[in-house]
């Protein structure tokens, strides 16, 4: 069923709540000061059936500029728009103001009211009318219906009610299989219930039960009813006015502002990239580093605007910006934002954001305002795809994009899907998370990998490769470990890197030792099986050979990275041979002993205690044994 949220805009006592009362039967001003003044302060709530039989919700907006944050406030979530103009006053200021506010949001649906009609004749309506329509030239209302009413004699009340019937049916259906987001306009509590805060739902169902959180920050609770036009709700739906009685929050935890959605579905920002676009008709520039006003969903922020791709922004210019906020906010790609000036404040400009989680940015960088452009254009795989290239350092799940988009999971991942068919990004599923990156990432970094092992291959050609979490440090430090043996792992699986024990090194390379080379190697092993369990210090090792000490280091290094030299401690080697004869004699001993001590490991090897204390930890690194005081016994497989 489509649900559906009628607006008022107008000047300040051109009879927008007397118009909706007319409608309805109810009084919006609901404050004691606004009934004994008679304008509108804050805004006011109520409903209306329609001739179709849908139930429409309608927003009262305050007309005095002084209250224009509590308007603008109300006016989010709105379908249907009425700009409500006094037949005996016409176009005024907050006429204006409050269309250019309209025309901002992006809002497409709506017409003109002229209330008061009666006060006036024939020729002056006519003119009104005229003038009207040269008022709204340019804007979304430029071919709207302009209507007469007189609320007090009940005229042309019908067909204000029938355009509104026929309207909705053009109007397209909300998102409700996204992720739920309402934008918090009031906070009150109720005796015997609790807290109870209100908004227009602006996508997705919220359902009592639901386990929501309050953005931006961490407070959690939980729905425990809701309502929906007066009435007890089990489910509430996208473009429906709902009142959520939260159960776990007390009323000073939770302000105008705030937005309820699902637990851990959004990310507060301190920054906006935006498409901001200043009102033609003001008198004013808006200049790099600005304090402004920010409104975004029902919330009110100060902020200072980055212009990415001008020097000045001048009336009807549009520019790409980042917002750098004083307060953290949440968003999402295309919601709708205004600005007006600090002081004095009078609205100047509004726009659309193009990324809620944005990096800081430089201004005229040609990169960050091409992807922005993408961003705006693009459909929302391309953005999905934006997003996952700017964040691919991080190797990000499914559900962290999800959040960044404030999208729901299962649709990001059908994305990512689609975008790992074509090739534009790489997945690894690893247990239940599903990291993403983008294909010009993997291959950048695939090509660091290859370039690092070619210099290490050219530099030490004795030597097999770089140990594998070596290489997972050096490249992927900022990612679980797990993910980054698995981003090698997939280089190994297409041919591309080869693994020999735990050293890594481009496919085909082999290790080729030269004759020289190769006696050199005969000879240390003859000098490491001779030394045997009494393993000899480096010093000891060159005193024996008459070669250079740089050419049998690399030797020994080489057979070290080969695995064919096991390296102890400081300066303890010994050769596999020897070393798997001491792991032998140790299995056999603790088998037939049940646990063996240093000192009678020693004994065994005919060594000394240093080399015994360092074969034994070195089995205790491997989970072969396991210490219990000064005992070792064998970890049991």
């Amino acid at each position: 069923m489509k649900h559906v949220i009628i607006g008022t805009a107008g000047h300040i006592d051109h009879g927008k709540t007397t118009l909706i009362r007319a409608l309805t039967g109810r009084n919006t001003d609901r404050l004691k000061e606004e009934q004994e003044r008679g304008i509108s302060i804050e805004l006011g709530f109520t409903y209306f059936d329609l001739p179709s039989g849908k139930r429409a919700g309608i927003i009262d907006v305050p007309g005095h500029e002084r209250f224009i944050k509590n308007m603008l406030a109300g006016v989010v979530g709105i379908d249907i728009v009425l700009l409500v103009i006094a037949a005996d006053e016409g176009v005024m200021p907050q006429t204006r103001e409050h269309l250019a506010i309209l025309d901002l949001l992006g809002i497409e649906k709506g017409f003109i009211v002229l209330t008061k009609s009666d006060l006036v004749d024939e020729d002056w309506l006519e003119l009104v009318k005229e003038d009207v329509r040269d008022q709204v030239r340019g804007s979304f209302l430029e071919n709207a219906p302009i209507i007469p009413v007189s609320s007090t004699k009940k005229t042309g009340l019908d067909k204000v009610t029938e355009l509104i019937d026929k309207l909705t049916l053009e109007l397209e259906d909300r998102e409700t299989d996204d992720m739920p987001r309402l934008p918090i306009d009031r906070v009150f509590t109720i005796a015997g219930f609790g807290t109870v805060v209100t908004g227009t739902l602006l996508s997705g169902v919220l359902n009592v039960g639901d386990e929501v959180q309050v953005f931006p920050g961490n407070k959690m609770g939980k729905i425990r009813s809701l309502q929906v036009h007066e009435r007890d709700v089990d489910s509430a739906y996208a473009g429906q006015r709902v009142a959520i009685n939260i159960a776990g929050l007390k009323k000073d935890e939770i302000h105008r502002g705030d937005v309820i959605a699902p637990k851990d579905s959004m990310k507060g920002t301190w920054m906006l990239d935006v498409k901001i676009k200043l009102i033609k008709d003001t008198n004013r520039t808006i200049e790099n580093r600005t304090r402004l006003r920010l409104y975004i969903g029902t919330k009110e922020v100060l902020c200072r605007i980055v212009l990415l791709d001008k020097e000045v922004l001048n009336p009807g210019e549009e520019a790409y910006a980042q917002l750098r906020l004083e307060e953290e906010v949440v968003a999402k790609r295309g919601d709708r934002f205004i600005v007006r000036f600090y002081s004095p404040m009078f609205t100047i400009g509004g726009g659309v954001i193009l990324e809620p989680n944005p990096t800081k940015k430089k201004r005229f960088d040609e990169k960050a305002i091409r992807e922005l452009k993408i961003k705006e254009a693009g459909q929302t795989i391309d953005v999905i795809e934006s997003i996952i290239l700017d964040n691919s350092k991080t190797f990000p799940t499914v559900k962290e994009i999800s959040v960044l988009t404030a999208m729901l999971e299962d649709k990001v991942k059908e994305y990512v899907e689609k975008l790992a068919k074509d090739n534009r990004v790489v997945v690894f599923p690893l247990t239940k998370d599903l990291h993403v990156i983008h294909i010009d990432y993997f291959n950048r970094l695939k090509d660091d990998i290859i370039k690092e092992l070619e210099t290490f291959h050219t530099k030490y050609p004795l030597r097999t490769g770089i140990s594998k979490e070596e290489i997972r440090s050096k490249f992927l430090m900022n990612i679980k470990p797990r993910v980054g043996e698995r981003f090698i792992d997939l280089l190994i699986e297409e041919g591309i890197l080869e693994q020999n024990k735990e050293n890594i090194h481009i496919k085909g390379f082999k290790v080729i030792y030269n004759d020289e080379q190769l006696e050199i190697k005969d000879r240390l092993i003859s000098i490491f099986q001779e030394y045997k369990f009494l393993p000899p210090k480096k010093e000891e090792v060159f005193n024996q050979l008459d070669y250079k000490n740089d050419q049998v280091e690399e030797i020994i290094n080489s057979m070290i990275n080969n695995g064919e030299i096991i390296r102890l401690g400081e300066d303890i080697y010994i050769y596999k041979a020897i070393y798997e004869e001491a792991l032998k004699l140790l299995k056999e001993y603790t088998m037939d002993k049940g646990s063996i001590t240093v000192a009678e490991y020693r004994d065994i090897l005919n060594t000394n205690r240093r080399v015994a204390i360092a074969l034994l930890e070195h089995f205790d690194q491997l989970k072969i044994t396991k210490r219990d005081g000064d005992k070792r016994m064998l970890m049991k497989n």
